[in-house]
């Protein structure tokens, strides 16, 4: 037994509460090398001596290229547990404990590894609604300003000037914003029936904010709509006609940085050290020179964006009020961050409680792309954009450098890398308007990224689409990824009466309502039942109580026929896959 191997991390994503009475413990160890794994366990406060002990089966649940991962979900009487674990491979059997391994127990309960307390509050919140949801991510400026439409003609507003001045009289330039596109939240609104037919019931808005530039991440006025997407009546309008429809509505918060024109940023240009917002920012000279690149701290060097000081009580007063504004004032549910993983942990602590307090099941994702366990222990964020998710579909579906075992390994340690609950509610997507979008990764093969949407739709986690992804846009610059939206390829693929026919928009609206009729798809486990490098076929179990669905997905340049020697729950049947084809078949 490789000792080395072993890893159980107490009160972590190895030992967990999904409620008051249920516990997840899991393990890990080298891949192959356990043969049986079994969770002896008991009250830790109990007076018997000595402890009696309950003994539970542990699933072999998951592997990656180096581990496997074992796991059982026990129902406790007790809000206080102590366990331990025995493993077995094929000459030995160890008792894996608090302090370490050993053939005999000797010690007493104290030495065991140990829930203290299961508390309620400490039981991840995570809104019952987003498990459900598919979202879609609009680039308001490049999405629409009509029915069908986007004219694609920039405009610039000229902001009403503050009218403060310096020391010498100065007044800084009057602030401007720009569009690029022409996009509008009416124009969002006018094409809700579009969203809708496909089957989403999410919509993530990049900000709408007053703003200097086009993609808007340099706030100006937190508390206004950008003159050139619309006004605050447009807003409530679409969140309302959004929930008609049962669309719940995401905004973007930029609290990071933010513009240089926002009023404490113009206050500190204006008068340097002795601006009562001179604390608002991070690392400020004494005079500020404004030049590229800064002398004080930015997003990304950008001298456009100084990065706010979230250390400040005033400005975590200030944010978490712009958090709870919104949803007094226009009733959004939820709040991707951007930047998050740049800001203080005791803020976003603050905000999540400023927002909770207004509206208990607001949905908070932070834009980190990294591992982001720490920000996911239920007092920060509920979710977050999972760009390895992205990352693993790229280079398998996209590039072809992961072969299917290797892509299944990646994807298992992704997943298991957080509690149930957490991966269930990440946001997976395929690009973004960060990142080239997918089909460019494909280098334009259609079928290989419909595919891989295929797959974002069937596994686990949150699906989000971006605009467009659904006729096909491709870019790999900035400019490119956030192109126009394709409306004349819209109204080229609808048929009479509306009706989405034979193109990926009828693919997306299949599979959202396989999702929604399924439950094991959107919270079930997910279990690998069969890998080929060789064919490039894969195939996983999605399992929710009696709800079973195998998932068949064939990455191959042939077709293929599987039968029950390859895929024991097919017993008498067999599926035959083309190249390139995804198929789904309910068990029963």
């Amino acid at each position: 037994m490789e000792k080395e191997a072993i890893l159980h991390i107490p009160l972590s994503q190895f030992a967990f509460a999904e409620k008051e009475d249920r516990l997840v413990i899991r393990i890990r160890c080298k891949k192959g090398d356990l043969k049986r794994c079994v969770l002896l366990w008991g009250d830790r406060v109990a007076m018997e001596e000595p402890l009696p002990v309950k003994q539970s089966e542990m699933e072999h649940v998951a592997s990656d290229m180096l581990y496997d991962y074992y796991e059982v979900k026990i129902t406790s009487p007790y809000t206080r547990v102590c366990y331990y674990f025995r493993l077995e491979d094929d000459t030995e059997s160890l008792y894996y404990y608090g302090r370490g391994f050993a053939e005999k127990l000797s010690c007493g309960r104290a030495e065991y590894f140990q829930f203290p307390y299961i508390r309620r509050e400490d039981i991840l919140d995570i809104p019952e609604w987003a498990e459900d949801i598919v979202m879609y991510h609009i680039f308001p400026d490049s999405f629409a300003n009509d029915r069908r439409k986007l004219t694609e003609k920039a405009t610039r507003h000229m902001l009403l000037p503050d009218g403060k001045s310096d020391s010498n009289g100065k007044i800084l330039p009057d602030r401007i914003c720009k569009n690029h596109l022409g996009g509008t939240l009416k124009g969002i609104c006018e094409n809700l029936d579009y969203i809708e037919k496909l089957g989403i019931n999410c919509i993530y808005l990049n900000p709408i904010f007053e703003a200097a530039s086009y993609h808007k991440y340099d706030t100006i006025d937190y508390f206004e709509i950008d003159p050139c997407l619309g006004n605050k009546a447009d807003l409530k309008e679409l969140v309302q006609q959004c929930h008609k429809r049962g669309i719940r509505v995401i905004l973007d918060g930029v609290f990071n940085h933010c513009g240089a024109d926002f009023f404490a940023f113009r206050d500190v240009r204006q008068n340097g050290k002795a601006s009562r917002y001179y604390n608002w920012f991070y690392h400020l000279p004494e005079t500020i020179q404004y030049a590229d690149p800064p002398d004080y701290e930015a997003f990304a060097y950008v001298k456009e964006m100084p990065k706010l000081n979230t250390g400040n009580p005033e400005v975590v007063e200030y944010l978490c009020n712009v958090g709870t504004y919104w949803i007094r004032e226009a009733d959004i549910d939820g709040w991707r961050l951007d930047v998050a993983n740049e800001i203080n942990h005791e803020f976003w602590r603050a905000f999540r409680h400023a927002v909770r307090a207004v509206k208990e099941d607001i949905f908070l994702i932070g834009e980190i792309w990294e591992e982001a366990g720490i920000w996911l222990q239920g007092d920060q964020f509920d979710s977050t954009m999972n760009y390895t998710f992205s990352y693993l579909c790229r280079d398998f579906f996209g590039k072809g450098e992961l072969s299917v075992s290797e892509f299944d390994a990646q994807m298992q340690r992704m997943i298991y890398r957080y509690p149930w609950q957490v991966s269930l509610a990440q946001m997976n997507f395929l690009d973004s308007h960060d990142i080239p979008r997918f089909l460019s990764y494909c280098n334009g093969n259609r079928k290989r990224m419909e595919l891989a949407f295929f797959y974002l739709f069937m596994g686990v986690g949150v699906p989000s689409v971006f605009y467009g992804d659904e006729v096909y846009i491709e870019g790999m610059k900035e400019l490119e990824y956030r192109a126009a939206m394709d409306w004349q390829a819209v109204m080229e693929q609808q048929a009479e009466n509306n009706r989405l026919q034979g193109n990926l928009a009828e693919k997306f609206s299949c599979w959202i309502a396989l999702r929604k009729e399924h439950v094991a798809l959107r919270k079930g486990n997910y279990r690998t039942i069969y890998c080929n490098d060789m064919m490039g076929v894969y195939v996983f179990l999605r399992s929710f109580g009696d709800d079973k669905v195998l998932v068949f997905l064939n990455t191959g340049t042939g077709s293929v026929t599987l039968t029950s020697v390859e895929v024991p729950q097919l017993q008498e049947k067999k599926i035959i896959l083309s190249s390139c084809e995804g198929k789904l078949l309910v068990v029963l």
